[in-house]
């Protein structure tokens, strides 16, 4: 009896994993996807506004994240939001959205970064500015975002009276 019980209560875990993830969660995040896409164009035609709240036919990043929350794509859109306020220069809302935004496993993680770090500048906090450029220059590989974020670092050190570590991070631009 026992047995049988065990069986019965792991095949309905692993019955009901599959049911949310194939016949719920796969569908949501296609979904997702779609609706964060007009958003995405929006983005790319420096259309902020419209790419935060959408056109009214479209939904908007904003709306993508409500709706589909605990998605990938709406992590995403967290980034996408956290940019389109730093580009409109509300950085308090920009702090909120990258902070929310999870890198783990991202091709952005430290574009992301060095956003939230360029919005930490501009709220005056220095120290966290300087944990966030940190962090935007761990990828040695590349050749574009890493000097950006190296010199906006070895400014920050310069502010912060760190001269010796700012003439470290300068001699590695």
């Amino acid at each position: 009896k026992r047995i049988n019980t065990i069986v019965t209560v792991v095949l309905a875990a692993v019955v009901g994993y599959f049911a949310y993830s194939q016949l719920y969660a796969a569908p949501r995040e296609e979904k997702a996807a779609n609706a964060m896409a007009f958003a995405q164009r929006y983005f790319e035609a420096d259309s902020v506004d419209k790419a935060l709240n959408g056109d009214g036919q479209h939904k908007g990043f904003l709306n993508v994240m409500k709706k589909y929350s605990g998605t990938k794509s709406a992590n995403l859109c967290s980034y996408y939001a956290g940019i389109c306020y730093l580009q409109k220069g509300d950085f308090k809302n920009a702090i909120k959205y990258l902070e929310d935004f999870d890198a783990k496993g991202t091709m952005v993680k430290y574009a992301a970064a060095g956003a939230l770090g360029d919005a930490y500048m501009e709220n005056n906090n220095t120290s966290k500015a300087m944990d966030a450029y940190k962090e935007a220059i761990g990828n040695k590989d590349d050749n574009m975002l890493t000097p950006l974020y190296l010199y906006r670092l070895a400014t920050v050190c310069e502010l912060n009276n760190k001269k010796d570590e700012a003439k470290k991070y300068y001699e590695t631009i």
